[in-house]
């Protein structure tokens, strides 16, 4: 049997625990003059980085000693393990917690928050798996014997934003997700008794005359992107503003020049004003200033530009075919 049990109070009891072993190891060494707490912490998950393989062992020898006080065990089945020395993994470094060895990620890969840690430290497999998920997700979708509508309906509420959260946590190019989407057109005309034919245009395009309320997973992709290199940026961490993380996407399209050519153009926006462009009457509708906005108000103005510069862009498609245009 299960108990309830308050979120809040339980984290409070966890950081009460890890303030009391936090002293056994000094910060890790990042480099470049950036310095890590040796603990990480989300509800139960606990994470040690330490920059010396004696502090690690000592740091264990704590947390088993305090969850011992608290009548709670560490498992270490549950656990991995991972040594780097010199930027090269060694496997041959092993420790214990409770009197049991702590598998290392070498023998068995293990998932965290949704991402998978393994002893390539690679990601060019995550958006092969990803592709096959994809793939696998529609023809389950296809299989399941509802109507064309309801299949579209599970692509965009169920499949998609399962896709999403990989594709956020993983480096994955966008020529990837480009692929991925194409496979997503190709049920999604099927489904809804279009001719093969038809271009996404007509399926995303919020600018066109008949407008259909999907989601593309592609602009999903560039906007949840767009919305992570933000908060980075913005972040008032001190860790995260030294080590600057940066968020590969490949060549094709590279998130941070898209963030920048967003700013840019809120701030022309700005400069020329609020303009009129429908038969509403003046000062119906009001207008967010760059210059005005903070926090999480500028990375929401930042991501919508990012979808207005996405949905350009297949307007500008639609008017070069002729045909479909």
């Amino acid at each position: 049997m299960g108990f309830t049990i308050s979120p809040i109070l339980f984290v409070m009891a966890m950081e009460v625990i890890l303030k009391a072993a936090e002293d056994s190891a000094g910060p890790a060494n990042l480099g470049g003059g950036c310095y890590m707490p040796p603990l990480k912490a989300f509800m139960d998950d606990t994470i040690i980085i330490c920059s010396k393989e004696d502090e690690t062992r000592r740091m264990l020898e704590r947390l088993d000693v305090v969850m011992a006080w608290c009548r709670m065990k560490i498992k270490p089945k549950k656990s991995r393990s991972l040594s780097v020395r010199k930027g090269k993994i060694d496997a041959t470094t092993i420790f214990t917690v409770a009197s049991q060895q702590i598998p290392t990620v070498n023998q068995e890969p293990v998932k965290s928050l949704g991402r998978w840690y393994d002893s390539s430290m690679k990601e060019t497999k995550r958006g092969l798996k990803t592709v096959e998920l994809a793939t696998e997700g529609l023809l389950a979708i296809n299989r399941c014997g509802l109507q064309g509508k309801l299949n579209v309906w599970c692509l965009q509420f169920m499949l998609i934003p399962k896709l999403l959260w990989p594709l956020l946590v993983y480096e994955i190019c966008s020529t990837t997700v480009e692929a991925i989407e194409a496979k997503i057109n190709k049920f999604t005309r099927r489904w809804l008794g279009v001719p093969p034919g038809l271009t996404d245009v007509a399926i995303y395009c919020r600018k066109a005359k008949l407008r259909l309320p999907l989601k593309s997973i592609l602009e999903e992709y560039k906007c949840g992107k767009a919305r992570l290199l933000s908060m980075l940026e913005d972040s008032e961490d001190p860790i995260v503003k030294t080590v600057q993380p940066t968020i590969k996407t490949g060549r094709k399209w590279k998130v941070v020049e898209a963030v920048d050519e967003a700013k840019e153009c809120l701030k022309i926006k700005e400069v020329i004003g609020q303009t009129q462009i429908d038969r509403k009457g003046l000062g119906s509708s009001t207008a967010k200033w760059w210059s005005k906005a903070e926090g999480k108000e500028k990375r929401d103005m930042v991501i919508n530009e990012v979808r207005l510069n996405e949905d350009s862009g297949r307007f500008q498609k639609a008017i070069q075919q002729l045909q479909q245009g």
